[in-house]
């Protein structure tokens, strides 16, 4: 199981250490567009929604990334003062009913959309505009498989922390110490 726990956590890792690249592209994108726009009056619709394309991946690849990291909102007031065992507990209990299902409804949800998406290559309704609109709707699916994966870790981990066998339940570099 911790080979299991330190593979879907290396994916995530992974995926979330790339796809992190995006929100400096989409910054360098959007300052370019307005920079275009106002200064020399130019604009590309391709160029504009490159910037949404960006955004989007960057959202839905790196959800499971924010998820493994402790990252995603949740009512700290309370979590934080709980005992390791309690957060544990919570933790899996959050997993196992509402992370899977919501992750399995968007991947039922998605799949008509998606499939139709990419059956017709599916571009965008701009002219101008990026041809790409299938592979932004493919990602839906993808975020979903992967918010599924590290919810598989989270419940090995809580399982391995509530059996004594893993120490401490999340480690300083997945859980970094100081709230906001």
């Amino acid at each position: 199981m911790l080979r299991l726990l330190e593979i879907t956590d290396r994916i995530n890792d992974s995926i979330g250490r790339w796809i992190a690249w995006a929100g400096l592209a989409m910054v360098l994108v959007t300052f370019l567009v307005v920079v275009l726009r106002y200064l020399f009056d130019l604009g590309w619709i391709a160029m504009q929604e490159s910037a949404t394309y960006l955004h989007g991946a960057l959202f839905m690849l790196g959800a499971a990334y924010t998820l493994r990291h402790q990252g995603h909102v949740r009512v700290d007031v309370l979590y934080r003062r709980f005992t390791p065992r309690t957060q544990a507990w919570v933790d899996l209990c959050g997993t196992l009913l509402l992370l899977f299902p919501l992750c399995g409804f968007i991947l039922y949800i998605s799949w008509d959309y998606v499939s139709d998406s990419w059956a017709l290559w599916e571009g965008s309704r701009e002219a101008g505009g990026l041809p790409l609109v299938w592979l932004l709707k493919g990602l839906i699916p993808v975020m979903a498989l992967l918010l599924l994966i590290q919810g598989v870790a989270t419940v090995l981990r809580c399982l391995l922390f509530l059996q004594g066998k893993l120490d401490p339940l999340y480690d300083e570099q997945a859980h970094p110490g100081e709230e906001i």
